[in-house]
């Protein structure tokens, strides 16, 4: 029998997104912030709220170190231009992340998206025994032949701790089948993690007729929206984006062309908390991007029963459930922008689709509740026979 003194309390979970703090922390919105940022907040309150232990290490935006939002304890780890060139990420890039993971002394520790850190972390977890979990963040994620890694270097690291990562979430079944093919790495189908359904108007009560909402960078092709906009001037086009540090040429350039079309607001960035009443105002979200997993966006825009428009399908969602249109060609896009804005008809059933949909397959509870047996499972592993599993 199991001794009912050593019952097991839900496990310790940190999440490590050095660019989490702008989305956790109202008073730190002005600094871009982008969709892992945004899962990994949604999915810490989520469990804060449930009353786990939950922490974060984030970069040093000058805040205190153990600074508390929403019931989850931060830890800072190094400043964005902190460091010499080259040498770093040795110092105080990596010394100072692992002196974060170190300070947390979390049961799991939880990351995403392609690179060093994943490495990083899994050495610093089997050397104190701790537990790793990795999610896909991107179909480029399942592919080295399509890793959005600059480094060599940092290649070798992400291969590295993947291969000993606990745990790999993966967001569709398509990237579950691409990470065994490509790395022989099994991995488990769980949701993202969903803000609660917005407001939901109707057709004439939306002023935006197309919108676009990614960091400029040039994967995200931007523009094509602005193709499209140019092509089809009686509807308004409004463009949502970060500058990033890597591409601010074509910042200003999405800038530019965004002023000399008088259909075209450009708002540059904006805060993940003001993002919503954007998608309430829009009667569609149009994605350009060249590769995504299952974007943020796409889950902003169907919980306020806004359809999308888009290259990339997931799963043949958007195309098999009627949630708005998948396109092949700037040809494709431009003429289901066109029938979605205009005709009431078509935009209502496509409305009407992704607001069902959002509500009877992207239910919080649900979702986090996979997340939560999924981490009580690896501690429970951990010592079998010894502790009942948070959660179960």
């Amino acid at each position: 029998m199991i001794d009912p003194n050593e019952r097991m309390a839900a496990p310790h979970v940190c999440f490590v997104g050095l660019g989490n703090l702008p989305v956790l922390a109202p008073e730190y919105c002005d600094h871009p912030a982008g969709g892992e940022e945004l899962q990994h907040t949604l999915l810490a309150r989520a469990l804060a709220r449930r009353g786990w232990r939950v922490s974060m290490i984030v970069g040093d935006h000058g805040q205190s170190d153990g600074a508390t939002w929403d019931g989850i304890k931060t830890y800072k780890a190094y400043r964005a231009n902190e460091g010499i060139p080259v040498v770093r990420f040795l110092h105080p890039r990596w010394t100072k992340l692992q002196s974060a993971l170190k300070r947390v002394d979390a049961d799991i520790y939880y990351t995403s998206c392609a690179g060093a850190a994943l490495g990083q972390v899994a050495l610093f977890a089997r050397r104190y025994g701790k537990k790793v979990v990795f999610r896909i963040a991107s179909d480029s994620d399942c592919d080295p032949r399509a890793l959005l890694v600059r480094y060599w270097r940092d290649r070798r690291l992400y291969r590295w701790g993947l291969a000993r990562a606990d745990l790999v979430l993966a967001q569709t079944p398509s990237q579950q089948r691409a990470l065994l093919r490509n790395f022989g790495r099994q991995s488990q189908v769980v949701t993202l993690a969903v803000e609660p359904a917005g407001t939901r108007r109707t057709f004439a009560e939306r002023d935006i007729d197309a919108l676009w909402v990614a960091n400029v960078r040039a994967l995200k092709r931007p523009q094509v929206f602005l193709d499209a906009a140019a092509r089809l001037p009686s509807l308004s086009f409004h463009l949502i984006g970060g500058r990033l540090a890597e591409a601010p040429a074509l910042y200003e350039e999405v800038r530019a062309r965004s002023a000399s079309l008088p259909n075209v607001t450009f708002h540059g960035f904006v805060p993940q908390h003001r993002i919503g009443a954007f998608f309430e105002r829009a009667r569609l979200h149009v994605s350009t991007s060249e590769t995504e997993g299952v974007p943020n966006t796409f889950l902003q825009a169907w919980s306020r029963a806004t359809p999308v428009v888009t290259f990339l399908d997931p799963e043949g969602l958007i195309s098999g459930k009627g949630m708005g249109a998948a396109v092949r060609t700037a040809e494709e896009l431009q003429g289901a922008i066109a029938r979605l804005a205009r005709q009431r008809d078509a935009w209502q059933a496509a409305s009407s689709s992704s607001a069902r949909y959002f509500d009877e397959h992207l239910n919080e509870s649900q979702i986090v509740s996979a997340y939560m047996d999924a981490f009580s499972g690896l501690t429970c592993a951990s010592a079998p026979g010894r502790w009942i599993c948070a959660g179960h």
